[in-house]
């Protein structure tokens, strides 16, 4: 489950970064016709999904960095809290709360 938990940990943070650089591509004017940028807005645009309308602002760039923003906090958020509760439910809940009694060796 440990591992499992560090998988989801690195997959939902890989996502949150995507969709903080395509925020940084949107709002630094980079070219929508380059093949990365293209191919950062495009898998961004489908984890933003239902997000992306949340805020409608007068300003684009405003808007796509709110809610991208919102979006990326929550697949980092989500992915954090996924992956320590899979760490407390295989006994590996971290550092803290668990501590071995050496004083009955």
């Amino acid at each position: 489950m440990l591992t499992l938990a560090r998988i989801i940990k690195a997959v939902t943070g890989a996502i949150a970064a995507v969709i903080v650089v395509g925020i940084l591509l949107v709002v630094f004017e980079a070219n929508p016709r380059n093949d990365a940028v293209e191919f950062v807005l495009d898998v961004g645009r489908f984890f933003v999904g239902p997000l992306k309308s949340v805020f409608d602002l007068d300003d684009a760039k405003a808007q796509i960095a709110l809610n991208w923003g919102i979006a990326a906090l929550l697949w980092a958020a989500g992915g954090a809290l996924v992956a320590r509760l899979l760490a407390g439910a295989s006994g590996g809940g971290g550092r803290r709360g668990f501590r071995r009694d050496r004083s009955a060796v």
